[in-house]
């Protein structure tokens, strides 16, 4: 069973310059995707996950800001987007009125999501080290229970939020 749990953060000046060069990243990575996808939909073909996945590499030149931001970080900006989609066609399948996935701009965009690796977290200093953004400080109000499998970094207005996700082992019913 997976259990959420959400805390604030509080990132230097430094770190919230690199969380928001990250953000404006993995937008900028979402965008571009969509843009691939739209063009192979107008040729009649469809990119699946894995193809759309080997661009990411080359979109790095393209943008060289990619660099700067963890590998899995951007290969979660790709699941999340293709996820959307299979959505969105489940929906329709239903026979529901749905639009299409839309571009996002600078408002719109703001969760970062470490998958597995590229994070730790210190519980006993209340520190969050992430790959490529350093450490933030965290305000743990509980004890996190289970093994952390993802850590979601969220911009709210001018607050920054961790969402960590743990996978807990079900108690047993008496």
């Amino acid at each position: 069973m997976t259990v959420s749990y959400r805390y604030p953060i509080f990132p230097t000046k430094e770190v919230e310059q690199k969380l928001s060069a990250s953000l404006d990243a993995c937008r900028w990575l979402y965008n571009r995707l969509l843009v691939e996808m739209n063009k192979a939909w107008e040729r009649g073909k469809t990119l699946t996950t894995y193809d759309t996945q080997n661009l990411i590499p080359l979109l790095k030149s393209e943008n060289p800001e990619l660099r700067n931001v963890y590998s899995k970080a951007l290969q979660m900006v790709n699941y999340t987007q293709h996820s959307s989609i299979a959505s969105l066609a489940a929906l329709r399948k239903k026979e529901r009125k749905v639009g299409h996935l839309r571009f996002k701009d600078k408002n719109w965009y703001n969760t970062l999501t470490y998958n597995q690796s590229g994070l730790k977290l210190d519980q006993g200093h209340c520190i969050l080290k992430l790959s490529k953004i350093g450490e933030i400080k965290i305000k743990l109000h509980r004890k996190i229970e289970g093994c952390i499998k993802a850590i979601l970094i969220k911009h709210v207005g001018k607050r920054w939020l961790a969402v960590i996700q743990a996978e807990q082992e079900k108690e047993p019913l008496p």
